[in-house]
């Protein structure tokens, strides 16, 4: 398995949650944007902060396991993380505050 399918399998789930979050909120507009502000931001933060990890050699990737784009050192691959993490965290926290309502 490389990193591409394992990243696919990880954004499925955390854009199904976020669905789900998605359609038992009172609030859709509020909670879109304040998702794509989180990723903007998180990306951002993957783009400086993986370059330096990567570039001062902390870490290093198989290059058989990725499909070959970088950003800067830093593998495409890198981007689902903070992706799947912000869709997965805003659903579970739409859907847990929806469920303490009842």
């Amino acid at each position: 398995m490389n990193f591409a399918q394992l990243n696919a399998i990880f954004l499925a789930v955390a854009a199904v949650v976020f669905l789900a979050g998605l359609w038992r909120s009172r609030c859709k507009g509020h909670l879109v944007i304040a998702t794509v502000s989180t990723v903007v931001v998180l990306m951002v933060l993957t783009v400086i902060f993986d370059n330096v990890m990567i570039a001062s050699g902390l870490f290093d990737y198989a290059g058989h396991t990725l499909n070959g784009f970088r950003v800067g050192l830093a593998p495409i691959e890198d981007f689902a993380y903070p992706l799947g993490g912000a869709l997965l965290l805003s659903g579970l926290w739409i859907l847990f505050i929806s469920q303490g309502k009842r």
